[in-house]
């Protein structure tokens, strides 16, 4: 089979047409690698191999837009791979193809992915590196790169959030909140040891608070009890809510004398 004419294509392709008037699309790369530029026939062991390295190259290609949407991480990629059915040799040469080329690399995957979650999501560290371990990065680029994040950086994160936390729950204690906030940023990912630190530093007005929730359990309590039953139901509503007993006999002592 003869080559009538090479004509260059968009997306790195060319149009091979044969003498016998057949079409074969495939890419610079393919070209090259074989010089058909220059051959003037094609036979059916080249031809072969021509299907052969532009399906190859079709995969490449899908995979590279792939990972043009956003950084990918070689579990990833192995992980979309797998939709072509391909054989494990071809797999590793896709892959190691693409590490030469940059297009993988696990080191600039993670630190993009910390970048990111550190500056545009709520998550902390922990939660962090637990994403990245799911990803299947090596654990010493994890350590190494987790490590390298600036604790001020997150400590200014966590009081910014926690800020924002506590104005939405007014209602509760110091007590509750403090666990509340324990929970939720443990849960985000952040160390047990800066959350209580940052909790310590914030809070709410327990004075406002306990008025606050004394008028309510008076208003709730006061139709059904009197005296000293109406006392001990407001502590106990109290107490239940997370203020300290002492506290709150005080409070209910000063109400009295009033």
């Amino acid at each position: 089979m003869d080559i009538k004419k090479i004509k260059k294509m968009n997306n790195d392709k060319y149009q091979i047409i044969t003498t016998d008037n057949k079409k074969i699309i495939t890419y610079d790369s393919v070209i090259l690698k074989y010089n058909l530029l220059y051959k003037k026939s094609i036979d059916s062991e080249l031809m072969s191999l021509i299907m052969k390295e532009t399906s190859y190259f079709d995969i490449y290609k899908k995979v590279v837009n792939y990972i043009s949407k956003r950084l990918r991480s070689e579990y990833e990629i192995k992980k979309y791979l797998e939709k072509y059915d391909l054989n494990e040799k071809d797999t590793n040469k896709i892959i190691n193809d693409l590490k030469k080329s940059n297009f993988i690399n696990d080191y600039n995957f993670a630190k993009a992915y910390i970048s990111d979650k550190v500056y545009l999501s709520n998550y902390g560290p922990l939660k962090i590196k637990k994403d990245l371990q799911n990803y299947y990065i090596d654990i010493e680029i994890i350590e190494e790169l987790i490590n390298n994040i600036d604790s001020g950086v997150i400590l200014e994160k966590l009081n910014k959030l926690m800020t924002k936390k506590i104005n939405s729950n007014k209602k509760y204690s110091n007590y509750i909140l403090k666990q509340k906030l324990l929970y939720y940023f443990k849960d985000l990912g952040y160390e047990t040891s800066m959350i209580l630190s940052c909790s310590d530093n914030l809070g709410n007005n327990d004075d406002n608070i306990l008025d606050k929730e004394y008028e309510k359990l008076y208003k709730k309590y006061s139709k059904k009890y009197s005296d000293y039953n109406l006392d001990n139901k407001i502590k106990e509503g109290l107490y239940r809510k997370g203020f300290d007993i002492n506290k709150i006999n005080e409070f209910i002592n000063t109400k009295k004398e009033f």
